[in-house]
Parts: structure tokens; sequence; C-alpha cells
């Protein structure tokens, strides 16, 4: 080390030396450009701390992975590759001696995947954990796991600029804090004056003019992404050529070479463009001056595809004091953040972890090939919510990685270092010999669309069996070609998603078996590897050519405009916007067949439903994928208790429509059952309420289907049967349904609960009657509606003995010259009755 310039870090390195000697592990916390990246593995080595084991440094990004190796190979007089290498996706710089490798957080992840018990190794560091990557969590919880059960000779050292030491060091077993004062430089801060609303590269260009007349120097610009990289790149050309400028570009996808060239130092001021791979670890030789977008794209679960995806926001105020101190590490700086210093105040304190904010699926699938069987138990960092764990878990069962245990394609799925949904896509593609376009496809789901609109074009819409095939098709034309429509593509982009797919098809050639089928132009294959990537998202039209259709799970959906997918009865719904809440809109889909799906998700079964338009039960064969229905017919409803308690369910709302409670003689019987209820209660009658007769319906619903079997039913003959023997005599004793009168004709009640019974008869048959007819055991006198011979009531009463003496006269004179041939005698009292009936008026 004496060999070594000094770095601020070194003043610590005894300390830390010191507590991973007599514990199996410290927290360090280094200011930026302290040095402890490149320092603290070399000063482990030399010491020996390892054990002869390999030393392992974990890094969030490629980048920075590779230059510290290369700074440490450097200053070490080593070749890179030889003690001191590194391994990052894609690309690895290593062999069997290496004692020093540096790696991204997958690649440790699936490290112990090979290797659980980390043998080898002496030494973990995690680097800039105050990202807090879902990879560096999962890999420092697997880590400490080891550290814990089998391995306690294993170092664990977390590293940060920023991080509070507390919880990490309370998860590591209260590890010792060590804290290196650093040696950062002074940096000045400037703010907007106010909101600008200009286009970012026209902010951008401004900014880097102002600081490069205020400072010497180079400039660093951090940008949220590789398009905002180039089009600010753009705007900078001709203050580059004015001030014989190198206008650089640094982002974690570009081609190694091109990021080493902007490590390197140039005879010439430079600005280098950079998205926030150049908040941590990385010193970039001459920069002194900071302009800050203060915007970021970070990881967030999405919906829509089902996967993470980049979403752009506005950075935390920890990130932003990172991004300041770039301009301190190597002399007095400067930082212009292009925000008002009011809404600095406005920004989160820190990143929220992307445990909390993505998708668990692929952490859940590594811990579970691990071995580990209580995810919720397993020892997190910081747990991830219950609910969050459960969905993964759900989404590996559909995927077919998960059952009790990890089925061997879980196995499989596990080494591909990418979402659950794509390395299941991969496989598939790979077994079917087209591992490059299921590489394509992958890429297309995981990277930014390159599409500005359908690769289809404008015009009438055109038929396709899928979206996202249309985009294969389109970016291997262009591939092919090198041209485009500049109104469609995104030639840039789309170079970044071919350069995607080389990468992904050369993983899966190198981790899965050899394809077991052809290359051919058939699309079933790809379309099949969608739908293994995608089972859950299955849909069926509503009706043929209809543009909405439900989902698996019961959600409504509607294919947007630019989906070409217009015949498919089934198809995926790769891409879903349920932003706008109501039916979810379906922006890619891909078609399918129903033979594709897999078969221990499929049930057949007859549903029995009531049928309101034809008002009986009807059967359905029905086939399920889950729980959507693919396939349907509708059978004979069989003649089945399941039949009977459909009706039931079906006439319990509805008994005015399911029942003859309107006939006569039904309707008559229930008034007056319901009437002496009223009357004489000491008879404990029951009263008929809605729910006494729905407590009917099953026996009435016996061997039949529909309402109009149930009318038929015999209501009368059950409602008499509900009733005991002493009931029913005391109904027909005490609310007979007919009377007799003095002529002998036996005339009809007419009952309504809550009135007195109502006797019309006409006055000639009554004649001799002296008191009125009364009912329920002499409690109840009946109505008279006393009938003219037309059958007109021509008195209304209850009292007949006072119409015989008061009324009948005035009756009589008005009556008899109307009526001659009746009878209309002075003395009611002792005429005989007639019986002639009435004449009934026209």
């Amino acid at each position: 080390m004496n060999r070594l310039p000094s770095l601020p870090i070194d003043e610590a390195l005894p300390a830390l030396l010191t507590a991973l000697r007599e514990g199996p592990s410290s927290v360090l916390v280094a200011p930026t450009g302290a040095g402890k990246t490149t320092r603290v593995p070399l000063a482990l080595l030399a010491a020996g701390i390892n054990g002869g084991g390999q030393i392992v440094m974990l890094e969030p990004r490629r980048i920075a992975a590779r230059a510290a190796a290369r700074r440490m190979a450097e200053e070490t007089g080593t070749t890179l590759g030889e003690e001191i290498g590194y391994q990052v996706r894609f690309d690895r710089k290593a062999g069997p001696r290496t004692k020093i490798l540096v790696v991204t957080e997958g690649i440790l992840v699936q490290r112990l995947q090979a290797d659980p018990f980390l043998e080898g190794v002496g030494a973990v560091l995690f680097d800039e954990l105050h990202e807090r990557s879902l990879a560096t969590d999962l890999s420092l919880a697997m880590a400490r796991r080891v550290q814990r059960e089998v391995r306690p000779d294993l170092k664990l050292v977390a590293m940060s600029a920023t991080l509070d030491p507390g919880p990490i060091a309370a998860f590591l077993g209260n590890a010792p804090t060590i804290e290196s004062r650093g040696r950062l430089f002074p940096v000045d801060i400037l703010y907007s004056e106010r909101p600008d609303d200009r286009p970012l590269p026209a902010r951008i260009a401004a900014g880097v003019r102002r600081l490069l007349s205020e400072i010497a120097g180079d400039v660093l610009v951090f940008l949220p992404g590789v398009g905002e990289i180039q089009r600010c790149a753009e705007a900078l050309a001709g203050l580059a050529a004015e001030q014989n400028l190198a206008v650089l570009q640094l982002y974690g996808d570009l081609p190694a070479e091109r990021q080493d060239e902007v490590l390197r130092p140039m005879s010439r001021r430079k600005i280098v463009l950079a998205t926030n791979v150049a908040e941590t670890s990385l010193t970039l030789d001459g920069v002194t001056a900071v302009v800050d977008s203060g915007q970021v794209r970070r990881l967030r679960f999405d919906p829509a595809t089902g996967l993470d995806r980049l979403e752009l926001g506005r950075i935390s105020r920890a990130s932003a004091d990172q991004r300041t101190g770039r301009a301190g590490r190597q002399a007095p700086g400067i930082c212009l953040r292009l925000w008002p210093a009011y809404a600095h105040a406005t920004l989160a304190e820190r990143e929220t972890p992307e445990i909390a904010r993505v998708d668990l699926a692929g952490p859940a699938l590594q811990l579970l090939a691990w071995g580990e069987t209580d995810l919720a138990a397993f020892g997190w960092f910081e747990a991830p919510s219950p609910e969050s764990l459960a969905a993964a878990v759900q989404l590996l069962r559909q995927l077919g990685a998960f059952g009790h245990v990890v089925t061997s394609l879980g196995s499989t799925m596990a080494r591909l270092p990418v979402h659950p949904r794509l390395a299941r896509l991969l496989i598939e593609g790979q077994r079917a010999g087209r591992t490059r376009e299921a590489a394509l496809l992958a890429a297309l789901l995981a990277e930014r669309d390159p599409f500005l609109r359908s690769p289809r074009g404008a015009g009438p819409r055109r038929s396709s069996r899928s979206d996202l095939l249309d985009r294969l098709d389109a970016l291997e034309s262009f591939e092919r070609r090198d041209s485009f429509e500049t109104e469609t593509l995104n030639a840039g982009a789309a170079r970044f998603v071919l350069r995607a797919r080389d990468q992904l098809a050369e993983m899966a050639r190198r981790e899965l078996m050899e394809p077991s089928g052809s290359r051919g132009d058939d699309e079933a294959p790809l379309l099949r590897a969608l739908l293994a990537a995608y089972p859950d998202r299955v849909a069926r039209r509503r009706e043929p050519r209809s543009p909405r259709a439900v989902m698996v799970g019961g959600r409504g959906v509607r294919l947007a405009e630019e989906s070409a997918v217009l015949e498919a009865e089934l198809f995926l719904c790769v891409e879903l916007d349920g932003s706008r809440g109501g039916e979810a809109l379906v922006r890619k889909a891909s078609a399918m067949e129903p033979e594709w799906l897999d078969a221990d998700r499929l049930r057949t079964s007859i549903d029995l439903e009531f049928d309101e338009s034809r008002e009986r039960v009807a059967a359905w064969k029905r086939t399920r994928y889950d729980d959507l229905v693919i396939a349907e017919a509708e059978v004979p409803a069989p003649k089945t208790q399941e039949t009977e308690r459909a009706l039931v369910q079906a006439a319990t709302d509805r008994l005015d429509r399911a029942l003859a409670l309107d006939d006569p003689e039904v309707a008559g019987f229930l008034a007056r059952v319901r009437s002496l209820a009223d009357w004489r209660p000491e008879l404990e009658l029951p009263r008929f309420t809605d729910g006494e007769i729905r407590d009917l319906l099953p026996a009435l619903a016996a061997g039949r289907k529909s309402f109009a079997e149930l009318k038929r039913a015999p209501l009368l003959e059950i409602l008499q049967g509900a009733l005991t023997y002493p009931q029913l005599a005391a109904l027909q004793r005490e609310a007979p349904e007919r009377l007799e009168v003095p002529s002998g004709s036996q005339v009809k009640l007419q009952y309504e609960p809550g009135k007195p019974p109502v006797l019309a008869a006409r006055i000639q048959e009554l004649f001799g009657l002296e008191e009125t007819p009364r009912v329920a055991a002499g409690r109840v006198p009946v109505l008279l509606h006393l009938l003219a011979p037309n059958g007109r009531p021509q008195q209304v009463t209850h009292d007949l003995r006072s119409f015989w003496t008061n009324t009948y006269p005035e009756v009589r004179k008005e009556l008899q010259g109307r009526y001659p041939r009746h009878a209309w005698p002075t003395d009611p009292w002792n005429a005989r009755p007639e019986r002639r009936p009435a004449r009934r008026s026209k």
C-alpha cells in the first residue's frame, strides 16, 4: 500500500482491518471521493482478511464495476483479469488466479445459486449500499444467511457515502461502524432563479455555457436517460465546435470501449453527459462542474406489462448531494441545479428502496430455487409486504416455476438473470429453435418501445395475429436494410433493442440446452412462447370483432385503436393500461388458440343459470381456463336437485312471477286464511307471508325447471297441506268460502285481510233474513252488497235489519217500476225469497 498515492480512506483502513480481525462484519461510511471502492479490497487482500479466499465486491452498475477493477489493476501494476478482475452481465475478465472480483449484484445471486456456501470466497463487500437495488438487498440477505448459518468465517462489509449505518450494522449482528472524514473540496451550489419552461436540451446548453465561463475544468451533466443524452449532445454541438470541447456520453449500456474513453484524461476540456451511473463509485478526472437536471429514471413495477419499467421522476435530496459531490473530488467546484431553491425542500429525503416498488417474482424465484421455504420468514434486510410476496409466488405458479417446490422448469428459469416472464419466454423460444426471435420479443418487452406509432402504419386497420410479432418483423426489416420511416421508428432506440436481443440470445444459448425445434416461418411457436410468459393475461372477446373482452380474473378490457389484433376470439393482453379505471385498455395484444392452454388449468362443468328472458333454468356446458370461460354451449337442463335449487333461488325474489298467486282459488284461500288469522289469533293459523311461501318453494319446484311449470304446480293443495286438520276445519267453519242465503243459493264471500268479508247477493234472495250474517264464530259481520236485478249494488250495509226497516221502502219505490217482473213485497220479513239470476246490464 505504501507505493500507492495517499487517499482519505487510508486513515480509516487500520480501524476497518482491526474490526474484521475481531469480528465477521463491519460497516464503512466514507464520503464521495474518499477512495473506498478501490482501496478497501486491496487492503483486505494485503492484510489476509480474506483467509486465502476470493474477495468479491458488489457494484450497483456495470460501468463502475469495470472501472473499479481497472483502477485497482493499474494501481497495483497487474494485468486486468489476472489477480484483479470483474464480471458483469455479458462481460467477464477474470480467471482462476483472480483474488479480487468486482461484480454486479445479479452475478452474486447467480453464484449463490451455483455455490450456496460461497466456498472459495473469503469476503464480500457491498459498495454503495445506499442505492438499495433489489438485487443488492437480495444478495446481502443471502450472504448474511450463509454467514450466520454455515460460514461464520465469511467477512461481510457494507460501504456507502450516505448510508445511515444504524440499521445495516444491526442487521450484520451489531457490526462496528468505521467512518472516514474524507477530503471533499468545497462546491458552490447554484439554483435556477425561477421555473424554466424551455425544453431540457436548451436549459442544459445554457447551464453548461454558464459554468464553462465561471470555472476551469470539465463539466459533468446528469440526465435521466439515453434519449435525453442524445438530444442534449445535439444541442451542445455548436458550443463544442465554438470552444473546441469534447462532448462524451456515459450510460450503462454504452459499449465498454466508449465508456473507457470517457474515463481517460483528454487534452481538451470535455462535457460528459451521463445518467445516474456517474453518481457514485466513478471518479471522472478533471470534472469541477456539475449541471444537474434533477431527473432520474428508476425501476418501478408496471402493471401494464407485468414487468419492471424505468419511470421518469425527480431525484431525492440524497441523490442531489451525491451528484454535487462529483464536482469536488479533485478541486473546488460548482454545481448548477436546474430547479429553484424553494423546490429543493419538496424532494424526497432518500430514494425509496426498490424492494418496495418493483415486482418480486425474480427474487422470490431465486430464493425458492436456493432452498428457502418461507419467503416471509427469510432474513430480509427490509422485508417486503406480504401482499407483494404472495403476488410474486402466485405468478411463479402460473408460469410453471413453482408448485409445492420449485419445478425443474423453475430451476432453469432461475439460471437466467431476467424477469421470470422473460425467462419463460426465452426457454419456450429456445425449445422451438427460435431463440433469436424470442430474445427480440423479450427485449421489446423489457426495454423502451422504439416505435413512435404502430408498425402497421396509417390508413385502414389491417388485422394481425400479434402486435408484438408486427414489431418483431419491423425491427428485423430495419436491421436488414438499416432504413426506416422517421415517423414510425426511433432508430437509436431500435438499435438498443437489437443489441439487447443479441445479449439475451447469447445468454440463452449459454445457459440452456440445445434447441429442440428448427427455425421456420411459422409464427405459432412464438405466439405460444408469449402465452407461456403471460398465462395470466388471457382474454376472450365478448362478441366477434368486438374490441371489448374479459380477461382472466374477470376484469373487462378493451383493445386500443392501435392494436391490430381484430379477429382472434382469444388473445393475450400483453400491455394493459388500467390507469383510468373501468375497462383496462390493451395497447399490445397477441392472438392464441385454445388448444395451447395448459390442460392442468382447464376444467369443464355444467353450469345452471336462470334465464330471465325465458324464465327458466338453462344449462351450459362451459370450459374454463382458471376462471375465464373460453367455450360454452347450451345443453338440456337435467332434472336434478341442482336444477330445482336454481329454480327456487330464482323464484325467491320473484314470487308473483313464479307462482300462480293470482289464481282466484289460490288468492281466495290466502285471503280467507290471513283474515281468519287476524280475527282468531288463538287458532295460530299461518299468515302465509312471503317468507312462509318461499319455504314452500322446494316442494313446489320438485321435478320442475321453469316458472311456467311452477305455475302449474298444485299450489293450493300445498297451501292447504300447511294447515293442521283442526285449523283447516276452523277455516271451513269460520271463514267459509260461501254462505247459504234464504233463497238457497251458495254465495261466495270475498275476503281481504284487514276488512270485513263481502257478501254480494240480490235483494230478492235475502227476503226473510232478519240479521246480518257473521263469520269468525260470530265475531265479524259480513258487509252486504245488496244488488238490484241488474247486478249492481243498490245498498251497502253491515246492518240488514236497519235496511229492511228504513231503506227498503225507498228502494222498493225506486226499483219496482223499472223491474216489474221481480218481487217487491211490502213485507220483506215474511216474503218468499227468489233464486232468479240477476240480469246483467249491458
